[in-house]
């Protein structure tokens, strides 16, 4: 060999080491899949609880963490995935954020924001052929007569959410519920669904009794000596029930009932036991490793809100990798496959109901400090899935945008 082929071939080699990825790819031959994050931020509500105030970046840790394990496992697959993150305030700025998104090709959007957002945020991304993962509503209208084509969910139903309790009652044999709600519209819409779950799994609501509230500061104007006289006098004249069922979403009342009650009751619903996708002290089916990571990264622990937006990117992940594709479509179409299937720590894999593109996965039942328990419970049978036992099953769904 010449030393000009000698030459030549030296800087072909070293061209190709420039150009080469992480994992000694070509950079021409790294597929790329552009993730976007929208969080439309709004008006938060003081907590009754100062330990319960949620941190700044709320969600967006779990995706940048789903980013993160994206591209552990694309570097084998040539896959590049990459996270461009959007906050807005308002409606018009989350609407301009969208268009942003789009606009930089972004295609597959994780969103945090209210119901009635998230279906005008699907509309607009529907022009588009881009995909929306909804990682915080809960509203079960956004998988009944507002569900869309394009509209995947994360976040729980508040029916899923329900039924979990539900059958943990009916195990437990406590199926006399006395029924406390608030007066907001989020409040009223879980107190339906626990009607509803109330109805289906066997249990009486013996009372229902709605909270009126009365403004003031939420933390102080409500000292302990007022709340320590108010609550026993609320609760007080009740029939005879097994389980104090609370439907509180706006955190008006709710944390003030446990321990405070007329009658010594367990409560749930809201506050005392409640439905969740994540807590910091799940531990099972390698769920320690989940949080020790994200500890890590995050330098706290993950909530619900972490997890969901978790679990959107990785499903995007999932599906880019099993397929070898970032043509939205494709991706789509593996989603809703009998193929589809994402490890979540949770004991088994979570995969989508194909009628309203709810993501099904178990729902654990916790209290501050412990999981009490994963729903669905034992013997709550059924022909495909056990999760299917909880929410809205195809045959009573009232979503036209199926498949």
């Amino acid at each position: 060999m010449t030393s000009s082929l000698r030459l030549r071939v030296f800087f072909s080699a070293l061209l190709a080491m420039c150009l080469a990825g992480p994992a000694g790819v070509l950079a021409q031959d790294v597929q790329k899949i552009g993730i976007g994050y929208l969080r439309v931020e709004g008006e938060e509500i003081l907590p009754l609880s100062r330990i319960d105030t949620p941190p700044d970046n709320d969600g967006e840790a779990g995706a940048q963490l789903g980013i993160r394990d994206n591209q552990t496992t694309g570097r084998f697959t040539k896959q590049e995935f990459t996270l461009t993150q959007e906050k807005a305030a308002n409606e018009e700025e989350a609407l301009a954020a969208l268009d942003k998104l789009l606009a930089a090709d972004i295609r597959m959007i994780v969103v945090d924001a209210p119901a009635v957002l998230q279906v005008k945020l699907a509309d607009r991304a529907a022009a588009k052929d881009a995909l929306i993962f909804n990682a915080n509503a809960t509203d079960d209208g956004l998988r009944a007569e507002n569900c869309r084509a394009n509209l995947f969910h994360t976040a729980p139903s508040r029916a899923m959410l329900a039924d979990a309790l539900a059958q943990y009652m009916a195990w437990k044999k406590w199926n006399r519920w006395f029924l406390i709600s608030g007066v907001n519209p989020n409040d009223k819409a879980f107190a339906d669904a626990l009607r509803r779950s109330a109805k289906r799994f066997g249990q009486k609501i013996v009372e229902e009794r709605q909270y009126q509230d009365a403004g003031g500061a939420r933390r102080t104007d409500t000292g302990h000596e007022q709340v320590q006289q108010q609550m026993p006098v609320f609760t007080q004249r009740a029939p005879e029930h097994d389980v104090l069922v609370v439907a509180d979403e706006s955190e008006v009342f709710g944390a003030y009932l446990p321990y405070r009650t007329w009658d010594a009751r367990p409560v749930i619903g809201t506050t005392g036991l409640v439905p969740a996708t994540w807590h910091p002290a799940h531990e099972q089916w390698g769920g320690t490793q989940l949080q020790s990571r994200f500890e890590r990264a995050a330098k706290r622990r993950m909530t619900p809100r972490d997890y969901q937006s978790w679990e959107a990117v990785r499903i995007i992940g999932e599906a880019a990798v099993r397929t070898k594709s970032n043509d939205v479509k494709t991706l789509r179409q593996h989603m809703l496959s009998p193929e589809f299937g994402l490890g979540a720590f949770k004991g088994q894999a979570v995969t989508f109901r194909h009628w309203d593109r709810q993501l099904r996965q178990p729902i654990l039942l916790v209290t501050l400090q412990m999981v009490v328990t994963v729903s669905p419970q034992q013997g709550f049978l059924h022909q495909r899935f056990e999760t299917d036992t909880l929410g809205v099953d195809e045959p009573e769904s009232k979503c036209a945008a199926r498949g």
